[in-house]
């Protein structure tokens, strides 16, 4: 689910763990940042389908420090598990007992 060069940064959030990565936008202009980030249940095998709710940042959406990108993340993350998202949720994590 992820390279091996990323660093994640996790917080736990109501019951479930929100993964964060950050990265440039573009690598050889490292002015702007973009995210990804999943949702899962504590210890779950998150690269294994339907056990982890993935979400990253829209289209050309950045930000101007790494800082920025993820307390949006944590943000979306938060959402998803609130069920405020307006389409991603983790009913499909709760309802199949991963």
């Amino acid at each position: 689910m992820s390279d091996p060069q990323d660093v994640w940064q996790q917080v736990d959030y109501e019951g479930f763990e929100i993964h964060v990565s950050t990265r440039p936008r573009d690598p050889e202009h490292p002015a702007r940042f973009t995210y990804v980030g999943y949702v899962c249940h504590p210890g779950a095998a998150a690269s294994m389908p339907g056990h982890s709710v993935p979400f990253h940042a829209d289209g050309e959406e950045s930000f101007r420090s790494g800082d920025d990108a993820r307390d949006e993340a944590l943000h979306v993350g938060r959402s998803i598990v609130d069920g405020t998202h307006p389409d991603l949720s983790v009913l499909s994590l709760v309802t199949s007992g991963v």
